[in-house]
């Protein structure tokens, strides 16, 4: 082991603030360049009008749906786990591969053809939801988990400053949503996508550049492979060093992807749906290049601190800002910094987005004024008043927070992806699915995450995301098989092909 570093402190320099301010400034002039497209219309603040190109696409889904848990939650994750931590990241890898593929190109070209703007618009034309009960427990579940979601990003921007700049964690709570809030709404989703690529960029060099620097002050591979391989009899390098139901449960973490709407939307936003193919191969590489220097990151870091009393805070979520501290260069370091709040922007400004249009366009405009016109400025308008309300109910719960980021975003990637993930792939692969089916296996998906979350005895067996997915797909297949079929079902399925 090296113990060659003993204060894990970061020394404050004004070169890493020069940086960091640097891009925080990149990503407000985005939301004022974004903010009169986005203004035309709440297709524009939601889905960017369904304009948006194949590098956009690819990044901004993938780095929308890692957020700080990639940078910060698997980092420490690795940093006490070692290998293992592997099967985390290959689940959703192998899984949003299958969704560009095949998931992808039938919701777009439906959610073309029936003008779908948010996934309860899916669900809602899907299934010909004339009286709004299914469009209601679409934005019921989504509002419950994501605030929760939004929640662990704003946790995840406090440990980053007080990690990075000697500011407490409530000071650093506050900055990260004083930043989210403005170009959120501002700019809406072209703002948010088109940040969600920069910061894409930025976490893919940081995750390649970290973990390099840090082997070769070890002494390279060789040395790194034969001091991993060390620690705990050799069960730090072994990747098979967890049980059947730990293992289960990491892969099963991929499931929550076809679930959770803010991924869901850019494949919604795409201008040509046959590049989805093409949005495939440079999504599944950066995920590979994210994960595999996320993981090395972490594995890098047990070798220099190898007790968590060395950590800040005794906290191994912390360790992927120390490592860049004590590494790089401070330009380079303010970078790194950069990249951990491109992982939390890109994640909670897309969540805000969603709850958001949950709430104006399939609440306010489909509900309340189903027979009404209302102009597209009074929704925008009221999209971004919307957005602030959500900013700060996330704000009071973020305070309240006592989670861990890893486990806080776990359980809302589970809520939303047990509830969304067997309905929305039945809705679009099965055409015997019925209206009363999705219900059913929304409501079970979501109670049984929220459930089994709390009873330590079955959280101990397996992530409650997998036996809530698998409940909720078979509940959604029985309750359509003994309801009646959709009168516009031939038509509707063709317009998914």
């Amino acid at each position: 082991m090296m113990e060659t570093i003993q204060d894990t402190s970061p020394i404050f320099d004004a070169q890493p603030l020069i940086a960091f301010i640097a891009y925080l400034f990149m990503i407000i002039l985005i939301g004022v360049y974004a903010s009169r497209f986005s203004s035309e219309g709440i297709s524009n603040f939601f889905i960017g009008g369904r304009k948006m190109g194949m590098l956009v696409v690819a990044l901004s889904s993938v780095v929308s749906g890692r957020s700080a848990w990639l940078l910060l939650g698997v980092t420490g994750m690795a940093y006490v786990m070692g290998l293992s931590a592997l099967w985390a990241v290959l689940g959703y890898t192998l899984t949003e591969l299958f969704l560009f593929l095949y998931y992808a190109p039938r919701i777009r070209r439906f959610s073309e053809k029936y003008d779908c703007i948010t996934v309860p618009d899916f669900f809602s034309e899907r299934f010909g939801d004339q009286t709004g009960t299914l469009r209601m427990v679409v934005v019921f579940i989504i509002i419950l988990f994501m605030i929760a979601y939004v929640s662990a990003q704003f946790v995840a921007g406090g440990k980053a400053f007080h990690a990075s700049f000697h500011i407490s964690e409530t000071q650093g709570l506050l900055l990260t949503t004083i930043i989210i809030l403005f170009y959120t709404m501002l700019g809406g989703f072209l703002a948010v996508s088109l940040t969600d690529t920069i910061q894409g960029i930025i976490m893919i060099i940081a995750l390649v550049i970290l973990p390099v620097i840090a082997i070769m002050h070890l002494g390279g591979v060789k040395v790194f492979y034969q001091l991993a391989s060390a620690i705990d009899d050799g069960q730090f390098f072994n990747p098979l060093a967890l049980g059947t139901g730990a293992l289960i449960g990491f892969l099963g973490i991929g499931l929550g992807s076809p679930g959770n709407p803010h991924i869901i939307s850019r494949y919604l936003s795409i201008k040509d749906p046959v590049k989805l193919k093409a949005v495939a191969v440079v999504g599944t590489v950066a995920n590979v290049v994210m994960a595999v220097g996320a993981l090395t990151t972490g594995m890098a870091g047990r070798l220099y601190y190898d007790t968590i009393a060395m950590l800040p805070g005794e906290d191994p979520e912390g360790i992927y800002p120390l490592m860049a501290s004590t590494h790089l260069h401070p330009i380079m370091f303010g970078v790194i910094i950069a990249s951990i709040f491109a992982a939390i922007m890109s994640t909670a400004d897309s969540q805000l987005l969603v709850a958001a249009s949950a709430l104006v366009r399939d609440i306010y405009e489909k509900l309340i004024c189903k027979n009404k016109r209302v102009s597209q400025k009074k929704l925008v308008l009221y999209s971004r008043v919307t957005v602030v309300i959500l900013v700060v109910l996330a704000l009071l719960l973020a305070l309240l927070a006592e989670s861990l980021i890893f486990w806080l975003v776990l359980f809302a990637w589970a809520g939303l992806g047990a509830a969304f993930g067997p309905t929305s792939i039945l809705a679009l692969f099965w055409k015997r699915t019925t209206r009363a089916g999705v219900i059913a296996g929304m409501i079970t998906g979501a109670s049984c995450v929220i459930i089994w979350n709390r009873i330590p005895a079955l959280v101990n067996i397996v992530y409650e995301l997998v036996p809530a997915f698998i409940l909720g797909f078979i509940v959604t297949v029985v309750v359509s098989l003994y309801s009646r079929r959709p009168s516009e079902e031939d038509t509707i399925w063709r317009a998914m092909k």
